[in-house]
């Protein structure tokens, strides 16, 4: 059995939140959900139907409640990202993917 290397750079937080995610390649959104989240990256769900493999460079739209677009003077929070990881162990289970992304 082979051992897995931990290669995060920072801590990660646990962030249950809707995202869109816009998909270039197929020239529209998808809605999903993080489950958490760091500086460098995000790991969040999508539908199994989206069409996204290692290394798609694709945007992410984290909205924000009322209060904080007041407070910051927009309504979300744009990141771009690239998928560096697919992950299907759960696609019988809830028809998701999981998605690895590292921000650019």
């Amino acid at each position: 059995m082979e051992a897995l290397t931990e290669q995060r750079k920072c801590m990660r937080t646990d962030l249950r939140w809707p995202v869109s995610v816009w998909v270039p390649q197929a020239n529209r959104f998808f809605n999903g959900r993080s489950s958490n989240i760091s500086k460098f990256g995000v790991f969040i769900t999508v539908p199994m139907t989206t069409p996204i493999h290692a290394g798609n460079i694709i945007e992410l739209n984290f909205p924000r409640t009322a209060d904080l677009a007041e407070e910051k003077g927009q309504f979300a929070r744009i990141k771009r990202g690239r998928v560096v990881r697919v992950e299907r162990k759960n696609i019988l289970k809830d028809a998701c993917i999981g998605l690895g992304i590292a921000f650019e």
